[in-house]
């Protein structure tokens, strides 16, 4: 079975994106795990069906898999993959995605070319769920975000944080697991962030992950608005008002088809 792929990444967050017309199965977590596989799949992050059949409020639907198979309500990086297909395809400037966690608006804030945009997309309204929680005896914020956040303010990142990461999506405190980062302020506006994303572990960046640390990190005064996420993929931007909106980039890649499944002879 062929099923075709179109590759993108946002800061470095890569996902495949396929038309939902264009998969014949339903088994749809064993083919995220394999089309997702670095080593014998095609490998990324994450994989996306796209819907483009409109609606009330919506010009298109994703559908998201991380690369573990599980389906994550949001994914700030990915939804801006998805929005450069459908600019690509001559839509709107504005782009109204149905998610997982709602519909999202996302504006063109600029286009190098028809490879490369950059998006400001409204993450909606962010909610501080606890400013001052103690996760695996670590000093953390838990933050919705669409998807669930869980925000560690450090002073450097000299210690096993991939192995902290890892401990803490499991926490008995998050029954769904969590997205987890790690932030060091730099100033006033400017954080760095290291990601570790349920269902998909350390990640170059993270559009939902950097926009749960700015509100957190915010929350706690350690930042104000607008706020710079340095990230190991360079920087995304957060604009927290009523809403938190976040602008970075989505690239396209490649094209392709993946062959699923064992080949008859």
């Amino acid at each position: 079975m062929k099923i075709p792929f179109t590759k993108l990444h946002g800061a470095k967050n890569d996902f495949l994106i396929t038309e939902a017309a264009e998969v014949p199965i339903t088994d749809l977590q064993e083919l995220a795990i394999a089309i997702c596989n670095r080593y014998t799949g095609v490998g990324a992050d994450g994989w996306m069906l796209l819907d483009r059949t409109d609606g009330p409020g919506y010009d298109a639907t994703i559908r998201l898999f991380n690369s573990d198979g599980s389906e994550p309500e949001l994914s700030g990086n990915g939804t801006r993959c998805a929005a450069l297909l459908i600019a690509r395809a001559g839509n709107h400037e504005n782009i109204r995605i149905r998610t997982g966690a709602g519909i999202k608006e996302l504006r063109t804030v600029s286009s190098a070319n028809e490879r490369e945009c950059q998006f400001e997309m409204n993450m909606g309204a962010i909610r501080v769920v606890d400013l001052h929680a103690k996760v695996q005896g670590f000093d953390a914020v838990i933050v919705d975000a669409g998807n669930p956040q869980c925000a560690i303010p450090v002073e450097d990142f000299d210690f096993d944080w991939r192995a902290t990461g890892a401990a803490i999506e499991h926490d008995p405190r998050f029954p769904k697991r969590t997205n987890v980062s790690f932030l060091r302020p730099i100033d006033a506006h400017t954080i760095d962030v290291r990601f570790w994303e349920r269902g998909a572990g350390e990640t170059n960046s993270s559009g939902t992950g950097s926009t749960g640390a700015a509100v957190a990190a915010a929350a706690r005064q350690i930042a104000q608005s607008p706020v710079t996420v340095s990230t190991p993929a360079g920087p995304l931007w957060l604009r927290l008002d009523s809403n938190a909106y976040l602008t970075g980039p989505a690239e396209y890649v490649a094209d392709g088809f993946f062959h699923y499944g064992k080949i008859v002879s």
